[in-house]
């Protein structure tokens, strides 16, 4: 697999561990909020790097405020910053969310690339981490950093692999890049696949299932290249570049939710994605299904009903009950539901298209081996289901 990243510790937990948090008298401030201090720096000057306010409580104890981007807002607070000292000592950390919770369990590294659960303690919603530090930077972060040079060297990974063409599809509000990767049938068949993903900016987990579940559909196994001998794929893996780069917790750079934006089309993001598809459907092509990836509190696909009169009605409950099957210890957690008029991809593809698109949520804390093996079988499990479902008219 390509997948640009990497777990030490594969079990994670799910509850929050508890500490009794004792305030210090004297609090000073870092200058323009730059987190950097007379012996330890805060240092968010990279690609999702983001740390709000930094306080120095006394020579070893900071508290560090994370904010969201504007309000109203989802709960998802994000943090990524590098632990610097320069000599070793002990650095006790509390983090505190202005005006909400905690989300995500904190990961470190010693070199960006290869994370493990940091212990820690939490009450009252003050996160408190422990660092015996040395002169060797430590990162930390609510999960394990993908940013947007991961997604182009994928993709680059990809087409010098000969699998998969790798372009810009348009540009986000910021005009970073939005890509595309695309694999066309020889048989000039009309019918696609669309794959979309972080459209929410720490929504990691749903990163970690896209990458091996298009690695997939773009393998040369026999099931693959049979499935690319009747539809095409699009693979849109990183929508919100710019939310991504600045480590927002859930919206684009004007502060829009895009999962919300679908069919107002307001936002450049979700503009690019439907011209695109305008453009597919003006040359007679079809779209046959969209699968939207995400992360939540838990492991879930939010579907479509079946009786919403849509084209292959009984699709997805194949799909998603024969992927079933495949696990005793696991239960594949079908949703249903209709919202129309808010703006969701999904809603959007079935009201416009009339066929079948779903959200797949990775749980924040699932074992990420497991979200590989899931999303292996589920590539798998969808290809044999669309190879057996009848063409859109």
């Amino acid at each position: 697999m390509l997948s640009p990243y990497k777990l030490v510790t594969t079990v994670f937990y799910t509850g929050l561990s508890l500490f009794v948090f004792t305030a210090c008298q004297s609090v000073s401030t870092s200058n323009e909020n730059n987190c950097h201090f007379a012996n330890v720096k805060f240092e968010t000057d990279f690609s999702t790097g983001r740390l709000d306010r930094c306080q120095q409580l006394s020579d070893t104890r900071f508290l560090l405020t994370l904010r969201p981007e504007n309000r109203p807002i989802n709960d998802s607070a994000w943090y990524a910053f590098k632990l610097v000292t320069q000599s070793p000592q002990e650095v006790e950390i509390v983090m505190e969310v202005e005006g909400g919770k905690h989300r995500y369990l904190p990961k470190v590294s010693r070199d960006g690339e290869v994370w493990s659960l940091k212990e820690y303690k939490l009450r009252s919603q003050q996160l408190k981490m422990h660092f015996a530090a040395t002169d060797q930077p430590i990162w930390v972060a609510g999960q394990e950093i993908i940013d947007n040079q991961d997604y182009l060297e994928w993709g680059e990974a990809l087409m010098a692999q000969g699998k998969v063409n790798h372009e810009q599809l348009g540009l986000s509000t910021e005009q970073r890049p939005i890509m595309k990767l695309e694999a066309s049938t020889d048989k000039g068949d009309k019918e696609w696949l669309l794959v979309l993903g972080r459209q929410h900016p720490p929504e990691l987990t749903g990163a970690m299932a896209l990458f091996p579940f298009s690695e997939v559909l773009l393998s040369n196994t026999q099931l693959a290249k049979e499935f690319r001998q009747r539809f095409n794929i699009v693979i849109i893996p990183n929508l919100n570049p710019d939310g991504v780069e600045v480590g927002n917790w859930r919206h684009n750079a004007n502060g829009v939710d895009l999962n919300r934006d679908w069919g107002k089309f307001k936002q450049a993001e979700t503009r690019v994605v439907a011209s695109y598809l305008e453009r597919l459907i003006a040359s007679g092509d079809k779209l046959h299904f969209a699968v939207d990836f995400h992360s939540t509190r838990k492991d879930i696909f939010y579907t479509m009903p079946s009786d919403y009169g849509l084209q292959n009605p009984q699709m997805v409950e194949h799909w998603l009950d024969e992927l079933d099957n495949q696990y005793t210890g696991f239960k594949v957690i079908q949703q249903p539901g209709n919202n129309p008029d808010i703006g969701v991809f999904k809603q959007y593809i079935a009201d416009k298209y009339g066929v079948h698109a779903i959200t797949y949520e990775m749980g924040d804390n699932t074992n990420r081996r497991f979200i590989d093996n899931l999303a292996i079988n589920a590539a798998n499990s969808l290809m044999q289901t669309m190879l057996a479902s009848k063409p859109v008219e």
